[in-house]
């Protein structure tokens, strides 16, 4: 089946045996009905399965080309429950350009419980090997990256995990499947909040893992039902119905980003611009080997070092919102200094290269001539 056919069918053979409803029903219930103790349906409480969460996580799995698929209260809840996997004294080998709530999770809640995170750059995938010793128990990485767009070469990443024999997960919430599929370059977990793309409206936070090993879904099973931090069925209907129309909002943003990348670039109040479609962006030849575009995202600095006026583009924007979140219909744009990164302590963040001048957009799927309008009337006023 193609990836176009799979968002509208991918996992949902038979959602609703009752009354052949064309979308899984909305399960609104706690518990079900058991014949006998123990027998029952294959749903018994709702936080251990629900029919609308079950059709929602063999949709994911579907895109992925996984084979058993979790969903999550959001994408912090599903990196968490990742992070159930270690116990103390096991060490995570990671990127030092991740989001600021991952980073968070990883230094203020997880290092605390004797969990050992290393941070560095993973844009030469060979230079993590003298990084890795016999506790290294889980590589974590994004790619792109939030917010810089750093690019890794997943597929050179598990083969260094493999021999090694480390867990990989990739977080794939700025790609979707629709751009990549980490699984398939040897990732073990791959991660989504689905809150983002997947959901695509803005509406809903939510997060899933995917995996094809049975042992390790297994695990990941157990602890989604033991800690409970599970969607509710409209959640989950709400990222059903968003995924259905993912590959035509992905061209969509796709495009937006390309035009808009390219007017940033020549604007004179736009010093670096971050964009992997760029040749001259680092590890260009990585996006055009493992993704099919180069998504929706794009970081630029201000020229001159003045937070000033970075806060002066942000709040003078029409079209785009200021807000938190990325992926959804509508061009949202952000200061990842004092949003998304803030609890990142200011000399790592600028380490990171999340500086003060640093905005990124979220394209949406509106008219690119209008967001390129609305970004220039107010880069052209940038200092005045």
């Amino acid at each position: 089946m193609k990836f176009n056919t799979k968002v509208v069918h991918g996992g949902q053979k038979n959602v609703d045996p009752a009354y052949n409803a064309v979308m899984p029903p909305i399960y609104q219930t706690s518990t079900f009905v058991q014949s006998s103790p123990g027998e029952h349906k294959g749903f018994a409480y709702a936080r251990s399965a629900n029919p609308t969460r079950t059709a929602l996580e063999k949709a994911i799995a579907s895109l992925e080309n996984g084979k058993y698929g979790m969903g999550f209260g959001s994408g912090v809840a599903a990196i968490d429950a990742v992070m159930k996997l270690l116990k103390p004294g096991d060490e995570v080998l990671t990127s030092t350009d991740i989001y600021g709530g991952t980073h968070r999770l990883f230094t203020q809640i997880y290092a605390d419980l004797g969990i050992k995170f290393t941070f560095i750059s993973m844009q030469e995938a060979r230079n993590m090997e003298r990084f890795i010793n016999q506790n290294t128990k889980l590589i974590w990485i994004e790619t792109p990256t939030n917010p810089l767009l750093h690019l890794i070469d997943i597929q050179a990443v598990a083969k260094i995990a493999k021999k090694h024999s480390i867990l990989l997960a990739v977080d794939n919430t700025f790609a979707t499947p629709y751009l990549q599929q980490p699984l398939a370059l040897g990732a073990d977990i791959v991660m989504h909040s689905a809150t983002k793309y997947l959901g695509g409206h803005s509406d809903v936070i939510l997060g899933a893992l995917v995996v094809n090993e049975s042992d390790l879904a297994e695990k990941l099973y157990f602890i989604q039902k033991a800690s409970g931090a599970i969607p509710g069925p409209q959640d989950c209907f709400l990222v059903l119905r968003g995924i259905k129309t993912l590959h035509l909002r992905m061209q969509r943003h796709c495009e937006n980003a390309k035009a808009i990348a390219l007017f940033l670039k020549q604007h004179p109040a736009v010093d670096q611009v971050y964009w992997p479609g760029f040749k001259s962006h680092p590890n260009h030849h990585i996006a055009e080997k493992q993704m099919t575009d180069y998504g929706g995202m794009i970081a630029f600095t201000i020229v001159g070092n003045q937070k000033e006026k970075a806060l002066q583009v942000l709040e003078n924007l029409k079209i785009f919102s200021l807000a938190e979140s990325l992926g959804g219909v509508e061009s949202l744009v952000g200061h990842p200094a004092s949003m998304t990164h803030a609890s990142i302590p200011k000399e790592e963040r600028e380490k990171m290269g999340v500086v003060d001048t640093l905005i990124r957009l979220s394209l949406g799927i509106e008219d690119h001539e209008d967001l390129i309008l609305d970004l220039k009337q107010t880069l052209d006023n940038v200092g005045s």
